[in-house]
């Protein structure tokens, strides 16, 4: 049984990869994530970008736990 902890986990992993991405981005105008999976408006693409989307929209929820819960 995966516990909401490792949901957190997983959704921090994904966020640091687009925090990567972002930052090839801005430093070096290298999008790894169109690269890999063939543009940006390849459907592979899109579905890792709305992936790494929604672990962001999950990670919000960290900001507002207290020590003892995360």
């Amino acid at each position: 049984m995966v516990t909401m902890h490792t949901w957190y986990r997983i959704a921090l992993v994904l966020v640091i990869i687009g925090a990567l991405n972002w930052g090839l981005i801005g430093f070096f105008g290298f999008d790894l994530v169109s690269y890999i999976f063939g543009g940006q408006n390849a459907m592979a693409s899109r579905i890792i970008y709305a992936v790494v989307g929604i672990a962001g929209l999950l990670s919000l929820g960290l900001l507002f736990q207290t020590e003892e819960r995360v």
